[in-house]
């Protein structure tokens, strides 16, 4: 009988042991919670502040898209297509500065024969051909539109991506 009263102090003095660390546990979540409470309790003690209104919302006007039939500014000459524009013109012969591209050729200078002028372009063989307006040269169907004392302006067809042809700028500059 003297081990059953023994085990029996033992499982009390575990009991009392287990409460007295519930208690000092509880106390010390206690302890935390009470900087919150004292924090939300100053918290509602203060005046409240206005909220402000919500704007009016206006109410959508649609809009109809009329401009439909209309280019589109997208699209590179609009709807135009293959057909229509600059083409270049097939059936023609081709002139001598055609085989070359427009940057292997150099203005050399300008000539003036019989009140038409002239202008002197080089080729890569280092041979000087003379020009007129019309004429044409490069390889891009370039057609010759202004003959100056210090450039050769040209007009060049190129190919627009969409299966039709855009005129382009180009010049051939006298290097001095």
């Amino acid at each position: 009988m003297g081990n059953r009263m023994q085990q029996y102090q033992i499982q009390t003095w575990r009991k009392l042991v287990l409460a007295a660390l519930s208690a000092v546990t509880l106390a010390a979540c206690s302890g935390r919670d009470a900087d919150l409470n004292n924090f939300i309790e100053t918290t509602k003690k203060e005046p409240g502040g206005r909220v402000e209104p919500l704007p009016e919302v206006k109410p959508y006007d649609s809009y109809v898209y009329s401009s439909a039939a209309m280019r589109s500014p997208f699209v590179p000459g609009g709807s135009r297509g293959a057909d229509n524009g600059p083409r270049p013109e097939v059936q023609r012969n081709r002139e001598f500065l055609e085989q070359f591209s427009l940057d292997a050729l150099k203005m050399v200078g300008t000539l003036k024969l019989n009140g038409q002028n002239y202008g002197l372009v080089r080729v890569a063989d280092g041979r000087v051909q003379r020009v007129l307006v019309g004429n044409h040269v490069g390889q891009n169907d370039g057609r010759i539109t202004d003959i100056l004392p210090n450039k050769i302006t040209v007009i060049e067809l190129v190919p627009d991506g969409l299966g039709g042809y855009i005129e382009r700028p180009a010049a051939l500059a006298l290097n001095e």
